[in-house]
């Protein structure tokens, strides 16, 4: 897992060790410079003579920046950096020039922006040391004049068999929030970042975990005792926490989901998220729509049940009209009602498991169907648009570009307003739940596609199932779930076809062969898990 602190928390950490005197600075620069030389040998396969530039302002990670230059010249690059400010910093600067590097006072001759950015642009890689996680706002002045400069250059070059440079940012990609991942203005996109001490949730949340690459945490000894402000689940996470059947186990103690789902205008839609749910894993699965739509269902998965019985997760309104964006036109045919039962079933008036509520996931047609308060095991799964109406019919001032440019803040208001579990869905995913938020990013571009919200609707079902009294139980455990089920349906969406178009379909009959693969780590071969003594259904 990587967990993201805030600026405030990491410079809260830092302040005991510099009040000792420990070289955090120096840790973090040559950490930074040996990432670097890894790069150049993997991308480059050159590191002697290549031409390294650093993007220097007047903070800290300016003198990172510098210092990782002056061990970068040590091993043979020619290392030019670019001040923009007078105030850089001054260790560094000696440190760099001692080491043989160049330095170009920019802040003395402004009226060079662009032909030091044409220089910058022909470099091997690219330090972006200009600010730090002290910085708020979009880059200004000078700064911000030299990398649109450099982008421009870049976009600009001639094609030749020279490549473009690799950018580092050092810490942070200058420019982005480091808080809450806005991006004001114009950011250098980077191909690596290296951040230390901790990730900060600029590097995890959209729209900015787009413009940072890979993220390469480095342990510089801070001690963070405060809870992380954003999570990201790894294959591990997966792997440890997946709810894997012992021989003592059968379809019940696996788990039900009911699905209301789909109608005789979009009957797609049912028979994927029954697929996904069937092939994640249930116990069993019942359809509980109308009955043209459940020949249909059955027609595509003989395993789905449609008779009413017992249900341990329910999942409302994929392929439904009547969402809160009202896009969607058709009749209901009469899924409103089922759906509304199902929902009231799961909050523990009309049964669930063991006669007391279960969890939920509600999704489009769905979303209409909440009441004032859910509680917080309902996961509602919008995008930017429902959730934008749904917020909207919640009082909010809100439009889809406020929340696209700040999804965890609109995704935590949603929950504050509802009392559920919020999975707002897009290229980066974000969760928020009951003290918790995770930001995931596992699915390729291609997954943008009709259909594939019907699926991970399904697949989350399926997993909520398999824990329902422990989601219940601790509802904080719902958010985690759900980022579980956004990294499964990620994988399983470049695992259905590599590099290239997937259909919603594909993805779900991708879902168990990735399990295995997240599992096949988990333990050796032929071991059975321990297992909780079953309960047989009355």
């Amino acid at each position: 897992m990587i967990s993201a602190w805030s600026a405030g928390d990491v410079r809260a950490a830092e302040e005991p060790l510099l009040a000792v005197g420990a070289p955090l600075m120096e840790r973090a620069s040559f950490a930074l410079a040996t990432q670097v030389l890894d790069d150049l040998r993997s991308h480059r396969r050159v590191v002697r003579g290549a031409r390294a530039a650093l993007l220097v302002g007047a903070g800290n990670n300016g003198g990172d920046a510098l210092h990782a230059g002056a061990v970068l010249a040590g091993r043979g690059l020619a290392v030019t950096a670019v001040l923009v400010d007078e105030r850089a910093h001054t260790g560094g600067l000696a440190a760099l020039r001692r080491a043989g590097g160049r330095v170009v006072e920019l802040f003395a001759a402004p009226e060079r922006v662009g032909a030091v950015a044409d220089d910058v642009a022909r470099s091997d890689v690219v330090l972006d040391g200009l600010v730090g996680i002290g910085a708020r706002g979009p880059l200004r002045g000078l700064g911000a004049d030299l990398v649109a400069a450099l982008m421009t250059a870049l976009d600009g070059a001639v094609p030749t068999a020279r490549q473009r440079p690799w950018v580092v940012a050092v810490d942070v990609p200058s420019g982005i929030g480091v808080d809450d991942g806005a991006v004001a203005g114009t950011v250098l996109p980077a191909d690596r970042t290296v951040t230390f001490g901790a990730a900060k949730p600029g590097l995890l949340l959209p729209p900015a975990a787009g413009l940072a690459g890979e993220v390469t945490v480095v342990d510089i000894g801070l001690r963070l005792d405060d809870p992380p402000a954003v999570r990201r689940l790894e294959p591990d996470d997966i792997a440890r926490s997946w709810p894997v059947p012992g021989p003592a186990d059968h379809k019940y103690t696996r788990g039900v989901v009911g699905v209301v789902a789909g109608t005789a205008t979009y009957p797609g839609a049912a028979v994927l998220t029954t697929t996904a749910a069937v092939r994640a894993g249930a116990g069993m699965v019942r359809y509980r729509g109308s009955v043209d739509v459940g020949r249909v269902v059955v027609g595509a998965r003989p395993e789905v049940v449609t008779a009413p019985g017992r249900v341990q997760a329910w999942v409302v309104g994929p392929g439904v009209p009547g969402g809160p964006e009202a896009e969607d036109e058709g009749q209901d045919d009469g899924q409103h009602e089922r759906g509304r039962a199902g929902l009231v079933a799961a909050s523990g008036g009309l049964g669930g498991l063991a006669g007391g509520p279960v969890p939920a996931v509600v999704d489009a047609g769905g979303l209409g169907l909440l009441d004032d308060v859910s509680p917080p095991w309902f996961v509602v799964t919008p995008h930017a648009g429902e959730l934008t109406a749904l917020l909207r019919s919640r009082g909010e001032d809100v439009r889809r570009a406020d929340v696209e440019a700040e999804p965890l803040r609109w995704a935590r208001r949603a929950h504050d307003l509802t009392g559920a579990t919020v999975l707002l869905k897009g290229g980066v995913t974000v969760v928020a739940g009951p003290g918790e938020a995770y930001a995931q990013s596992d699915g390729p571009g291609w997954l943008a596609t009709a259909g594939a919200g019907d699926v991970l609707a399904g697949l989350l079902g399926a997993m909520l199932a398999a824990r329902a009294d422990e989601v219940v139980q601790h509802p904080e455990r719902a958010a985690e779930v759900a980022a579980a089920a956004a990294l499964v349906h990620g994988r399983a969406a470049h695992r259905a076809n590599p590099g290239g178009p997937v259909a919603a379909l594909d993805v779900a009959d991708a879902v168990p062969g990735e399990v295995a693969r997240l599992l096949s780590s988990r333990r050796p071969r032929g071991t059975c898990p321990p297992t909780r003594r079953p309960e047989e259904p009355a």
